[in-house]
């Protein structure tokens, strides 16, 4: 049986530290080496409502497991409060990972959890996941980025802020080669299209809805900005979902999908 490759260029996990791992979108093949060493070594596991069934069967079965998902406007653990867990259990001198679907600095709040931490003398282990925009698309066989279509992405929030408002920098999104896909963005879908097409993205560009991308239920709906409202009544799409907007959307046929991130002739 292969063995894990050496890690002893790197730093010990030691009891009274903190590791914030990335456990990707939720297929358990993108789950990287460095975020296996870490969760087999986990005394307190503290996780996040998108880390899947398979990651978490993972964890050692002597491993204290601790559950703080979030759904949209509804916390089960007020962020301060996840903050202040990750200090205490290492101050019980607990190896203590932070387990958080994607990556734990694109949306995951990662940076107000390591800054926490070291604000209260315990170290932390940065250790990266796959973000669900890059592994999602590929799995449904849609390129972020495609010579001569679309020449950058842009990743964005689509969480809307306490105040009811949803001030993102539009202006900025309505070149017709980037391609945008935005994060917790189904109950604000029809801002985000008013917005955006008032600031000059056609109405007619091709987007798609990607709901539980990478997990054996994903789920894709493709069509324009002119009817991407009418997909998520229509098929009652909810959250985790990600939104797509860009011609690389429509790069393969449908009929060239055939299985997560398999295309065929």
């Amino acid at each position: 049986m292969s063995k894990l490759p050496s890690a002893e260029h790197k730093q010990a996990f030691i009891a009274g530290e903190v590791a914030l791992v990335g456990a990707g979108p939720g297929d358990v093949d993108l789950l990287t080496l460095q975020a296996f060493r870490f969760i087999s070594q986990a005394q307190v596991v503290i996780y996040d409502r998108l880390v899947s069934d398979e990651i978490m069967a993972l964890v050692p079965k002597e491993c204290e497991r601790i559950y703080v998902g979030k759904k949209q406007a509804v916390h089960r653990v007020p962020q301060q409060g996840i903050n202040q867990l990750l200090v205490d259990y290492a101050k019980q001198n607990k190896r203590v990972v932070r387990l958080k679907g994607g990556d734990p600095f694109v949306f995951g709040r990662g940076g107000e959890e390591a800054q926490f931490c070291l604000a209260n003398n315990v170290a932390v282990h940065i250790v990266p996941g796959m973000t669900a925009a890059s592994a999602c698309s590929s799995y449904v066989g849609i390129p972020l980025t495609h010579r001569n279509v679309a020449r950058s992405c842009t990743f964005i929030t689509g969480h809307i802020q306490e105040n009811g408002e949803l001030d993102l920098p539009w202006q900025t999104l309505n070149d017709k080669q980037q391609t945008v896909v935005f994060y917790m963005g189904v109950k604000s879908l029809p801002i985000i299209i008013d917005q955006i097409t008032q600031a000059g993205r056609d109405i007619t560009t091709p987007a798609a809805l990607i709901r539980k991308g990478t997990q054996p239920d994903q789920q894709v709906f493709k069509g324009t900005l002119a009817n991407l409202v009418e997909l998520v009544e229509q098929h009652q799409v909810k959250p985790p979902t990600l939104i797509m907007i860009g011609d690389v959307v429509n790069t393969f046929d449908g009929e060239h999908l055939n299985g997560l991130g398999y295309l065929t002739p």
